[in-house]
């Protein structure tokens, strides 16, 4: 299964993606979408879930069935656009409370073994050298995180660059 988690309108969406085939599930932004509390109730209350009911609350568990991850997301000063990250942070039933060492860093115990595929596509008119940079770090780390078996960021400045198969734009 893949996934495209998008901050687009639907025509910016359906423009580059007109056919969408039944083994992608789609993530925009609905409006109902709430932000992580922080109460842990993922990993105490209802491990593997959100506690918090609003379409959103099986992040962690969709996440652990996807092959691939495309998140296509406006470069806001080198971070996700506020709805990508509340879809990430509400991702993180993904983890396990508990913690592990990886290259000299603390991150949190996988909850699911399966590893994804994880493609950014940073679009925006003149994102700066250090928006980019800081991006590519943050991606890097997220792939990291999830234990993502491979990464692969890029920058647009025209949504048709945009492609399922991890090409177009400018790759860093």
């Amino acid at each position: 299964m893949n996934i495209i988690i998008h901050d687009l309108n639907s025509e910016q969406f359906y423009s580059i993606f007109p056919d969408i085939s039944d083994d992608t599930v789609v993530i925009d932004n609905n409006g109902n979408i709430n932000k992580c509390t922080g109460c842990f109730g993922c990993w105490i209350k209802t491990p593997g879930r959100c506690v918090i009911k609003d379409g959103y609350e099986n992040m962690g568990e969709l996440f652990s069935k996807a092959e691939k991850i495309t998140i296509i997301c406006k470069c806001t000063y080198g971070c996700y656009s506020p709805f990508i990250k509340n879809v990430l942070d509400r991702a993180l039933s993904y983890f396990l409370p508990s913690f592990e060492l990886i290259n000299n860093e603390t991150h949190h115990k996988k909850r699911y073994a399966f590893p994804f595929r994880l493609f950014v596509y940073f679009y925006g008119e003149n994102i700066s050298e250090d928006e980019k940079k800081t991006a590519e770090s943050l991606v890097k780390s997220n792939s990291v995180n999830y234990n993502c078996r491979e990464c692969r960021c890029f920058f647009v400045s025209d949504l048709k660059y945009i492609s399922m198969d991890g090409s177009g734009g400018q790759q860093k």
